[in-house]
């Protein structure tokens, strides 16, 4: 049973938004249907109805249906447009308007499931020296960056189960084991320990295209993944060079790659929106504004709290100095 103390009130994760598409929850909006205000912090903005259509005018994206503007939202305020209808139509100006500004585009499948995502192509002004660093750097290093990202991970893990349950269940005694690369897999272990102690189900697996909580994972990580990436080009980094990842149809190696001991923040919200409501729960707006603002929220690094962009940045930017042999570990966030 999830410790009575992780929320002082249950919050419904099936009920729709209010019509005028505006959340309690700043960093999330679900555009549908009336004009509404906008606060001024990074935002995920997703498109979830058919007939609305996206441009961009005076450095704002502009989304309207029917005629009716429903928001003008600064360009510079965005972090990631998600679209997860087939239905909407946008102009090309909206894809470089938000490559220009820093954000990512995010395009879902018949599914919702996210199927592609762009990314600004120029990040930094020395792009092309850090992108060098990373074809260039020693196995060895890379070796042991995953060792870490692999320990901090699995920390992460037994973090929270023993917040939610009370114990690890012994998860924690697995990081001493994680050597360099990580070759004996202990990642691998840890997982299999970990789904099953996380939602007190013996039976649960981690499969991407299962209609339980699994969806609910899918979103938070797609969210997660993309603020990630977008941090990496932010750093002149590119996220396709991993540091472990090596499928070849992976776009997003290193991203993946950095995600990893971040993971378990998504992983919270899911495990206690299971407690609410079982894993069938409804896709609809609220849950997913919890999932996106567990995806955004605040983290700790080194001793400071930060929100989670900000955290990435840091990271990747640490990243850098790592893989130029200026420092020997990277700043990951503790979760």
């Amino acid at each position: 049973m999830l410790a009575r103390s992780m929320r002082s009130r249950p919050r419904d994760a099936s009920t729709p938004p209010t019509p005028c598409g505006r959340l309690a929850l700043a960093r999330w909006w679900l555009i549908r249907s009336e004009p509404f205000e906008m606060l001024a912090t990074e935002r995920v903005v997703e498109i979830a109805e058919g007939g609305t259509r996206l441009s961009v005018s005076s450095g704002a994206l502009e989304v309207t249906r029917d005629g009716l503007q429903l928001a003008a939202i600064p360009l510079s305020d965005i972090a990631v447009v998600l679209v997860s209808h087939p239905a909407v139509t946008l102009t090309q100006a909206v894809l470089t308007g938000l490559a220009e500004s820093g954000a990512a585009f995010v395009a879902c499948d018949e599914r919702r499931h996210p199927a592609a995502m762009l990314l600004p192509l120029h990040g930094h002004y020395v792009q092309g020296e850090r992108i060098a660093l990373q074809v260039e750097a020693p196995k060895p290093r890379l070796n042991r960056i995953w060792q870490q990202v692999v320990r901090a991970k699995i920390r992460a893990q037994a973090r929270l189960l023993s917040d939610l349950h009370g114990s690890d269940q012994g998860l924690g005694t697995l990081v001493a084991r994680v050597k360099s690369a990580d070759r004996a897999n202990v990642e691998a272990q840890a997982a299999r320990r970990y789904w099953p102690l996380l939602f007190d189900n013996p039976d649960f697996r981690r499969e991407r295209d299962a209609a339980d909580q699994n969806r609910l994972l899918n979103y938070g990580y797609a969210v997660l993944r993309s603020v990630v990436a977008r941090g990496i080009c932010a750093a002149g980094l590119h996220p396709s060079i991993g540091i472990h990842h090596h499928n070849r149809y992976d776009a997003f190696r290193l991203a993946d790659d950095l995600m990893e001991p971040l993971r378990p923040k998504v992983d919270r919200e899911v495990a206690i929106i299971v407690a609410e409501h079982g894993g069938g729960v409804e896709m609809g707006g609220s849950a997913k504004a919890r999932l996106v603002e567990a995806a955004l929220g605040e983290v700790v690094l080194d001793g400071d709290t930060r929100s989670m962009p900000d955290a990435v940045s840091r990271m990747s930017t640490s990243l850098v100095d790592v893989l130029a042999g200026e420092r020997r570990a990277i700043a990951i966030p503790e979760v």
